[in-house]
């Protein structure tokens, strides 16, 4: 797999030789991606943090050591692949901070558009940068830890809160407001139901949470969520429920990994970006997993873009489908199967 422009922005400073990774070196590397190729000369052990599930596995089938979240401490020093998010390059950087040893050296890089500059400026008046070098429409930057941490610590996000109800983080899908989507989907959720049903993308939990409070009758929601960090904000939003049905939590890929359980009921608002480019081939698959994971006359509810190309995907998946609604950019679909 090629590697991604800031992907290979972060290794050129060891790669043209400005940075030398010295043997027996622990290295933490947030935000990890497939891909990645060290260069010559790079001896160091890296361990490697991706919470996202297909990243996860190309990752882990590579040989990778890997963990969804960030583990351990006492490392001689840190990589960061920021990303498109700022709170969570920022609550990245301040994680490395934390777990690196003081004066361990800490390498960022992203692309420009991603706005690496700004980042590196914040961290630059926070506690210093030793160096930058631009490469692949991208920056890398460097700074030791400092042995005072506390002016690092303030670029970690607090959590945020949605309606006064639903914990998120930066970086998870609309984790600062409901999403229109989803709520055009809920207001189409039947009153009454029975038997399994399961929330494909669950993301925070959202949807989960209507379809346990509006639906009476499930025995019980599997909430499936490629995105590591999101399926675990969704537990602790579907904790406090009265009577609920039973919750199952499945860090799952949808497209590259099946679906072992038979449902009644899918309720999906499938994403349809993977960094900035659209991929509707993401919601088409999902729309053919939700297929084969119902039992026959199950049914999926489905949220989506109006300019997505997922109605004949629908139509060749299910025997019976219909428009509940559209409106404001997006449409409902109940498909029969």
């Amino acid at each position: 797999m090629k590697p991604s422009r800031p992907l290979a922005t972060l290794f050129y400073p060891f790669e043209s030789g400005t940075l030398a990774s010295a043997g027996g070196e622990r290295l933490l590397f947030l935000g990890a991606e497939p891909g990645f190729h060290a260069p010559e000369g790079f001896a160091a052990t890296l361990h490697l943090v991706q919470g996202f599930r297909p990243h996860f596995r190309a990752l882990e089938a590579s040989g990778n050591t890997i963990s969804a979240l960030p583990e351990g401490s006492g490392y001689d020093g840190a990589l960061v692949l920021a990303g498109r998010h700022r709170g969570q390059n920022e609550n990245w950087i301040a994680e490395a901070v934390e777990r690196v040893v003081p004066g361990g050296l800490i390498v960022v890089a992203g692309s420009n558009e991603d706005g690496i500059g700004s980042l590196r400026k914040r961290v630059n008046k926070l506690v210093g940068t030793d160096d930058s070098l631009p490469k692949h429409h991208g920056v890398a930057f460097w700074f030791r830890r400092p042995e005072d941490t506390s002016r690092v610590a303030v670029l970690r996000s607090p959590p945020v809160l949605v309606e006064n109800r639903y914990t998120t983080a930066p970086g998870m899908f609309s984790h600062e407001r409901l999403d229109t989507g989803s709520n055009l989907l809920v207001e189409c959720l039947p009153e009454t139901g029975k038997g399994a049903a399961a929330d494909f993308g669950a993301g925070w939990g959202y949807l989960s949470a209507m379809l346990a409070e509006r639906t009476k009758g499930l025995a019980s929601i599997d909430l499936y969520e490629a995105d590591y960090e999101s399926l675990e904000a969704a537990r602790r939003n579907l904790a406090d429920l009265p009577q609920p049905p039973a919750f199952g939590f499945f860090w799952q890929d949808l497209v590259g990994e099946p679906v072992e359980r038979k449902y009644d009921l899918i309720v999906m608002n499938p994403p349809f970006h993977q960094g900035r480019a659209a991929e509707p081939g993401i919601g088409q698959a999902m729309i053919g997993r939700a297929a084969s994971a119902l039992k026959p006359g199950g049914k999926l509810l489905m949220v989506a873009n109006r300019g997505l190309p997922y109605e004949p995907v629908i139509k060749a998946s299910f025997r019976k489908v219909d428009e509940l609604r559209n409106e404001n950019g997006f449409r409902v679909f109940s498909a029969i199967r």
